[in-house]
C-alpha cells in the first residue's frame, strides 16, 4: 500500500520535477541523457535524484525506499555537519583570522559599521540588533570576508611564491577565490586557486594547503607519489597536518 501511495504521488511530481517526503524532505528528480544510472545526492532537507531518461518512477522510488534508512542516517550526519560549521558572530565571539581578531560590539548608531585597525576588525552593530538572524549573519560574514580577501591577496600570493622557491616548484598563475567547498586547487596548467577562508587556520596549516598544492603540480593525482612529495615538504608531518586540517571547517 505504501509503494503504490507513492507510486501515484510521483506521477503528479514528475511534471513537477519535485517531491516532498515526510522523511527525506523535499526530493528533486532530474533527468540526464548521459546518465546510466540513478544517482541520489544527499542533502541536509532532502535530495536530488539524477535519473536515466528510460528510468520509470517506479524504479526509481524502489531504488530510494530501499535505502532510505541509510540515506535518512546520512542526512542527520550531514546535519549534524553543517552545526558544526556555523560559527555565530556576537558579542560574545572572539573570531580569531591569520591576522585580525573579530570583535563585535552593540552600540548606540543606526548602522552596522566595520573598521580594521591594528589587528582587530570591529564591527559594531546597533543596540537590539538580533544577531541570531540569518540576515544579520550573512552581512557579519561579508564584512569579514571582505577584509579576509583583502589580508589573503595580500600574504598568499608571496607566501605561495617563498614556500615554490624553497623546494622547487613552480606554477603558472595564483587566484584567490571564495570557494567554501575546497580550501585550495590546482589544475593541469599549474594554475593555483586558494579560498579565502584559509584566513581562518593557523599559519602551518595555512602552510600545508599551500603545500598541498603546489604538489599537485609534480602530482596531480593522491597517490603514492604524491604523497611522497608531501612527506618530503612537510618533514614527515603530512598525516598529522592533514588530521588536523580536519578539525576547521568553512563558516557556511
Amino acid at each position: 500500500m505504501y509503494l503504490c501511495a507513492v507510486f501515484t504521488q510521483i506521477k503528479t511530481v514528475f511534471r513537477q520535477t519535485m517531491l516532498t517526503d515526510p522523511e527525506l524532505g523535499t526530493i528533486e528528480f532530474v533527468r540526464n541523457e548521459r546518465s546510466k544510472h540513478i544517482r541520489v545526492r544527499i542533502l541536509s532537507n532532502g535530495l536530488k535524484v539524477t535519473m536515466p531518461v528510460r528510468a520509470t518512477e517506479n524504479e526509481v522510488m524502489k531504488f530510494i525506499n530501499s535505502i532510505r534508512a541509510k540515506l535518512i542516517q546520512k542526512q542527520e550526519k550531514l546535519e549534524k555537519g553543517l552545526e558544526k560549521r556555523n560559527i555565530l558572530i556576537d558579542e560574545k565571539s572572539r573570531l580569531q583570522t591569520l591576522t585580525f581578531v573579530v570583535e563585535a560590539k552593540s552600540i548606540s548608531r543606526k548602522n552596522i559599521y566595520f573598521s580594521l585597525k591594528s589587528g582587530t576588525l570591529n564591527i559594531e552593530f546597533p543596540t537590539g540588533t538580533d544577531c541570531t538572524s540569518v540576515e544579520n549573519q550573512q552581512f557579519f560574514w561579508n564584512g569579514i570576508s571582505y577584509f579576509m580577501r583583502k589580508e589573503a591577496k595580500r600574504l598568499l600570493p608571496g607566501r605561495t611564491k617563498q614556500l615554490a622557491d624553497k623546494f622547487g616548484f613552480t606554477f603558472s598563475d595564483l587566484k584567490i577565490q571564495s570557494s567554501k567547498t575546497r580550501w585550495g586547487s590546482c589544475s593541469r596548467a599549474k594554475s593555483i586557486n586558494l579560498s579565502l577562508y584559509l584566513m581562518l587556520l593557523p599559519a602551518n596549516l595555512v602552510d600545508y594547503v599551500i603545500l598541498h598544492e603546489l604538489c599537485h603540480t609534480k602530482e596531480m593525482n593522491h597517490g603514492d607519489k604524491f604523497w611522497a612529495w608531501m612527506d618530503k615538504v612537510t618533514e614527515g608531518k603530512s598525516k598529522t597536518l592533514r588530521k588536523e586540517l580536519k578539525n576547521y571547517h568553512m563558516p557556511q
